[in-house]
């Protein structure tokens, strides 16, 4: 045993193999010791297991694979072929050209983030977006955090810390990754008071709940599923009268942040901000990178004293957004405020493509895949808004089918895709391979092909 630990090399001679003498030249060279002591402690615990002493060779291409493994960009680009326009999992909203300019240009250079040009006195990160969210929203304020849940806790903490909120049983939801309005009215310090039932809460529950402690109302959307058959909820506009008789707050958790509107495009509506406002809400919080289109943010607007209120909160500056946020943001928003967001913001535009131009991409898809010896088809299909908006909702669309067969099997290709450079999601259904050019930009239009031509000469 002792002498198969002798036969590891030091750290000093791994390092002088080419490959690694190459990668360890200047500042990098303590981070590949560190590296190179760690294959070692590996190969040592492996002896101590009874299993041989690995060679030189073995040793020297371990720690380059840790290296290169530890320095590669872990976000990798992605072409997103799942028909999902919003998919959480990778990277919800793609940004327009404008929005990535804007935050390039923020990061590349010192900006009047929080300070006042006219007067060289120091200023606030809030003027950048509040005039646009005013305007966009008829909200007589607002202001924008780090995501929605942010902009949740950072109101509830605010408006009743250590006071009830009243919300509707069926609206004590959870959303994705296990974010539960309970635990956030938990952690703001409020206390929840629940009313009605799971499908019919009314008027008179809230009325009845209202105490000298209570600090809000809060309506709910359920962004990410939908309760339908014998069901009631109160509107908007009959909380927020209640809320002005009795001198309580009326809060609206709307989610996804549609600034237009869902039924233009064959979906169902999606409750929008401005509504919320023209209905009386005293805040409305919604989210900048899933329907609205830009980066993550989640932004509040609604009456001036709520809003102020939320401002001065200690626990807005924990939660606040940088810099390159704000310039994405600021340069998304105004998308909406010119009136071209369909054709400038990625979402929209996924969402606007006509059934036409989608079939003649899948055609063209078809026509080079079938060129490569693989049998390709275009069939129709739907494409999903994701990310929590419009739960059940789709839209028409045609796909490139790659069926299984002998040769080709439609999770082995998956994964061939997934794993080269740009990656490839697609999705399997009915045991063929589907690709939805909703989703992909015509530019990867040939990265796409590539790739899948890559993958399937794998499979052959």
């Amino acid at each position: 045993m002792q002498s198969a630990y002798r036969q590891l090399p030091s750290v000093d001679r791994l390092l002088q193999t080419p490959h690694l003498r190459a990668l360890a030249d200047g500042p990098a060279h303590d981070t590949l010791a560190d590296l190179a002591r760690e294959a070692l402690d590996a190969a040592r615990q492996a002896i101590g297991r009874g299993e041989p002493p690995p060679t030189f060779d073995a040793l020297a291409a371990a720690v380059e694979a840790r290296a290169l493994r530890l320095w590669r960009p872990t976000l990798a680009e992605v072409i997103n072929a799942t028909g999902v326009i919003i998919h959480t999992n990778l990277g919800r909203a793609l940004l327009s050209d404008a929005a990535i300019a804007a935050a390039s240009a923020a990061a590349a250079s010192y900006s009047d983030l929080e300070l006042d040009l006219a007067s060289g006195e120091r200023g606030s990160r809030h003027v950048h977006l509040e005039e646009l969210l005013v305007r966009l929203t008829a909200a007589e304020a607002g202001l924008a955090v780090n995501n929605n849940a942010s902009a949740m806790l950072l109101a509830l903490t605010a408006l009743a810390h250590g006071r009830e909120v009243i919300v509707s049983r069926g609206q004590a939801v959870e959303i994705g990754g296990g974010f539960r309005i309970p635990d956030v009215l938990r952690q703001s310090g409020a206390t929840l008071v629940e009313v009605g039932t799971t499908n019919r809460t009314y008027l008179h529950d809230y009325e009845e709940a209202i105490t000298p402690n209570t600090a809000a109302l809060l309506r709910v959307h359920s962004s990410n599923f939908r309760v339908v058959g014998f069901v009631h909820e109160v509107s908007m506009a009959d909380l927020a009268t209640l809320g002005r008789e009795r001198g309580v707050a009326v809060v609206d958790d709307l989610g996804s942040g549609a600034l237009l509107d869902t039924a233009a495009y064959g979906l169902v509506h999606e409750p929008m901000p401005q509504e919320s406002v023209a209905a009386g809400a005293g805040l409305v919080c919604f989210s900048g990178d899933k329907l609205l289109g830009g980066p993550q943010a989640g932004i509040v607007v609604g009456q001036r004293v709520l809003v102020e209120r939320l401002k001065r909160h200690p626990l807005a500056r924990a939660v606040r957004l940088d810099k390159m946020t704000i310039a994405a943001l600021r340069a998304t928003l105004l998308h909406y405020l010119r009136g071209e967001a369909t054709a400038h913001v990625p979402v929209w535009q996924m969402m606007a493509a006509t059934a036409d131009a989608l079939r003649r991409r899948a055609r063209r898809w078809a026509r080079s895949v079938s060129a490569g010896g693989w049998p390709a088809q275009v069939v129709a299909g739907r494409s999903a808004v994701g990310g929590g908006s419009l739960p059940g909702e789709t839209l028409p669309t045609w796909l490139l089918a790659l069926p299984a067969s002998e040769r080709l099997r439609p999770s082995a290709v998956a994964a061939r895709l997934r794993a080269g450079s740009p990656a490839v999601v697609a999705r399997i259904e009915h045991d063929a391979l589907l690709f939805d050019p909703r989703t992909v930009l015509p530019r990867q239009d040939p990265a796409l092909l590539a790739r899948l031509g890559e993958a399937l000469d794998g499979a052959a």
